[in-house]
C-alpha cells in the first residue's frame, strides 16, 4: 500500500526558508563585526614593537572607548530598524565600520587610537540590537531563541576564524620589516578585516528583505502564512504588554536587565581582549602556539550556545538558562589564577568561562519581548545593549589598569569573575522567563 507523504504547510516552509536564507547572512555579518571589534587583542601581540607607548592601559582604554561611541547612537539606530529599514541601516553600518576599522592601521599615537576606536563605535552602533529587532520581523516566538542562537554563534566563530588568519597577517611584518607597501603586519591585520565588512554591507543592501512580504525566495502562500502568524502573535502580545517607549525605558525590569548586561559584558570583553596576553605572559609561548590555544574556548562555546538555545526554546524557560551560564563561567574564571603554571588546567577553566560568557545570550535577549512590544521592545533592547556595552569599556580598562599597577592579571581576572556572578544574581531576582508553555 502506497503511503502518502505528509504535506508541509506553507508556514513551515516559510519558517525553514527564513532560517536557510537569512541566518547565514546575519551570521557572517556578526563574524566580521566581532573580529573588527576585538582584533586589537591580537594586534597588540606585535604592534608594541613599533609603538612602545601602547602599554596595557592604552590598549585597554582604546578597546573600551569603542563602547562610548557605541552608546551614543545605539537607541536611535535600533529604532530606525523598527520604523524604517533593517536592510538599509545594517548595510550603512557595515560599510562605514569597514572603512573606519581599516583606518586603525594608521593610528600611531594613543590619542589617534582612542579617536578611531570611538568612531568605530559610532559606526557600528545599532547593529547588534537592530538584528535582534529584525529577527522579530521574521521569526515567531517559538523559533526566535534558536534563530538568535545561530546569529550569536558569529562572535564565537569569529574567535575561531580570526586567530590563524590574523597570525598570517601579523607575520607579514615580521618576515620582512616593513611588510608589503611599507606596512607592518598589525597594520595589514586591520586593513584585511575592514574590507569584508564593506563588501558584505553592499550585499546586505541587495539581498536582505525587511519583511516576509518583500521576500523573493518565498511563494505568495508562504509570505501570507508567515506574515499572518507574526501579525497574530503581535496582536496577542499588544493586548497584554506595553508598547509605550518612555514607559519601557523607565521600566525597572529594563533597567535591571541593562545592569545585568553591563556586568557580564564587563567580564566578556575584559577576558576577550586580554586572554591572549595572559596566556603569553604566563607561559611564554610562540605566537603560533598562542593563536592555536585561544581557538579552543570558542570551539566548545559553539556547542554550549546551540544547546542553550535549543533547550530554552524546548522548555520555554529563559531565566535559569541565562543565569546558570553566568554562574558556571564566573566560578571557572575565579579558579583560573590557581592554575597558573599548569597550561592544561588554565585552558580548561578558560573554556568553561568562555562558554558561560556567550551561551547566556539567546535566552537573555528573549526576556524583553516577554513584557514589551514593537517600539517599546526595540527601544528597550537598544537601551539594554547601549548601557550594557559600557561594560565593554570598563572590563578592558579595569584589567589593563590593574595590570599596569600590580604587574599581574590576577586581580583583574577576579573582578571579571565577580561581574559574571552579579549578572546571574540580578537575572535570578527578576520574575521573568520562567518555564512557559509554547506552541509546537
Amino acid at each position: 500500500m502506497t503511503q502518502i507523504a505528509p504535506t508541509i504547510s506553507a508556514l513551515d516552509r516559510a519558517r525553514r526558508k527564513a532560517y536557510l536564507r537569512l541566518l547565514p547572512i546575519l551570521f557572517l555579518c556578526y563574524v566580521i563585526a566581532y573580529i573588527d571589534r576585538v582584533n586589537v587583542s591580537l594586534a597588540m601581540l606585535t604592534l608594541r614593537k613599533d609603538l612602545p607607548a601602547f602599554d596595557n592601559n592604552v590598549i585597554g582604554t582604546g578597546s573600551g572607548v569603542f563602547f562610548l561611541g557605541y552608546f551614543l547612537l545605539e537607541i536611535p539606530g535600533t529604532l530606525l530598524v523598527e520604523r524604517w529599514s533593517a536592510r538599509k541601516w545594517i548595510s550603512r553600518i557595515m560599510i562605514s565600520w569597514g572603512f573606519v576599522a581599516a583606518l586603525t592601521a594608521w593610528a600611531k599615537t594613543p590619542h589617534h587610537f582612542y579617536a578611531v576606536r570611538f568612531c568605530l563605535g559610532l559606526a557600528e552602533a545599532g547593529f547588534f540590537p537592530g538584528v535582534i529587532v529584525y529577527l522579530t520581523h521574521w521569526f515567531p516566538a517559538r523559533d526566535r531563541t534558536r534563530a538568535l542562537s545561530w546569529f550569536l554563534l558569529g562572535s564565537t566563530a569569529a574567535q575561531i576564524i580570526s586567530p590563524k588568519i590574523s597570525n598570517v597577517l601579523l607575520h607579514l611584518g615580521t618576515l620582512a620589516h616593513p611588510g608589503p607597501l611599507g606596512l607592518a603586519g598589525w597594520q595589514w591585520l586591520y586593513i584585511a578585516w575592514g574590507i569584508p565588512a564593506v563588501l558584505i554591507g553592499i550585499y546586505v543592501f541587495i539581498a536582505l528583505p525587511d519583511q516576509p512580504i518583500q521576500a523573493t525566495f518565498l511563494s505568495d502562500d508562504e509570505k501570507l502564512a508567515l506574515q499572518n502568524e507574526l501579525e497574530s502573535e503581535k496582536s496577542a502580545t499588544n493586548s497584554n504588554h506595553s508598547s509605550d517607549l518612555f514607559a519601557a525605558l523607565t521600566n525597572p525590569k529594563v533597567i535591571l536587565l541593562a545592569l545585568a548586561y553591563f556586568c557580564i559584558i564587563s567580564g566578556n570583553y575584559g577576558i576577550d581582549f586580554f586572554m591572549p596576553s595572559i596566556i603569553d605572559r604566563w607561559y611564554s609561548l610562540e605566537l603560533d602556539q598562542t593563536t592555536w590555544l585561544i581557538i579552543l574556548p570558542p570551539m566548545v562555546t559553539i556547542a554550549a550556545i546551540i544547546f542553550t538555545g535549543w533547550s530554552s526554546d524546548r522548555t520555554g524557560e529563559r531565566r535559569l538558562h541565562a543565569a546558570i551560564n553566568g554562574i558556571l563561567g564566573g566560578v571557572a574564571l575565579a579558579i583560573v589564577p590557581f592554575t597558573q603554571g599548569h597550561l592544561i588546567l588554565t585552558m580548561l577553566c578558560f573554556i568553561v568561562a568562555a562558554a558561560g560568557l556567550k551561551a547566556y545570550m539567546a535566552p537573555f535577549w528573549a526576556l524583553p519581548s516577554l513584557f514589551l512590544t514593537e517600539t517599546a521592545a526595540a527601544g528597550s533592547i537598544g537601551l539594554i545593549n547601549s548601557f550594557g556595552n559600557l561594560g565593554g569599556f570598563l572590563g578592558p580598562k579595569l584589567v589593563g589598569q590593574i595590570e599596569n599597577t600590580t604587574h599581574s592579571y590576577v586581580v583583574g581576572i577576579y573582578c571579571m569573575s565577580v561581574a559574571m556572578i552579579l549578572f546571574s544574581i540580578i537575572i535570578l531576582s527578576l520574575g521573568l522567563g520562567r518555564r512557559a508553555k509554547l506552541h509546537a
